[in-house]
């Protein structure tokens, strides 16, 4: 059917692309545009609502948890104060019962009469019908038990030592000396004659 001269329809033709009027075919993809934009807008508000409301549980959370942790804080502080005293305590002990029983093996050897025995020499007891010898120094008054047994105290002043002398008669041996050496005169040490 041929178009009228009013008709507002076109006729178009095999691969002619359909135009759209500006009253037509836009007011549908605005619509659209806006509901989504107002949509947009309503999504962000909402969770900015959220946001605001999570920040202010987050915020409460945040100061529950900081109270529990400074209670438990203080709670732990007191309980390992508690633990490092009952530890000193318990070294205390074990100290105090070790002792103990070195008093108690102590006082076992004290019922040994051959200890006592043995202690009492120490102490400078004899038994009936011994001697007792005491060692005195030049001045008259005794030595003691560390002096005695200190040899480098002990007075080399009294010559030669023995081997030293048998030594000197073995090479003397050999090549007897053919002048003979004048005695040295007899004095006895604290004489009158002096």
């Amino acid at each position: 059917m041929p178009a009228a001269p009013g008709d507002r329809r076109t006729s178009r033709g095999p691969g002619q692309p359909r135009r759209s009027s500006p009253g037509s075919g836009g007011r549908p993809q605005r619509k659209r545009a806006e509901r989504d934009r107002v949509a947009t807008v309503a999504r962000v508000r909402a969770e900015e609502r959220r946001r605001s409301r999570l920040t202010g549980r987050a915020a409460i959370l945040v100061l529950v948890l900081a109270v529990l942790a400074v209670s438990y804080a203080s709670s732990l502080r007191a309980y390992l104060e508690q633990r490092n005293q009952i530890e000193a305590l318990e070294e205390q002990i074990a100290e105090r019962e070790a002792s103990i029983s070195d008093l108690e093996r102590e006082k076992d050897r004290w019922e040994d009469p051959a200890f006592v025995m043995q202690e009492a020499r120490k102490r400078g007891y004899v038994m009936p019908g011994e001697t007792p010898y005491v060692v005195v120094d030049a001045n008259g008054d005794p030595l003691t038990e560390s002096e005695l047994d200190d040899r480098s105290a002990a007075d080399d002043a009294e010559g030669p030592a023995w081997y030293d002398g048998v030594w000197s008669s073995v090479k003397v041996a050999g090549h007897p000396p053919t002048k003979i050496q004048p005695q040295p005169p007899k004095r006895i040490v604290g004489s009158e004659d002096e």
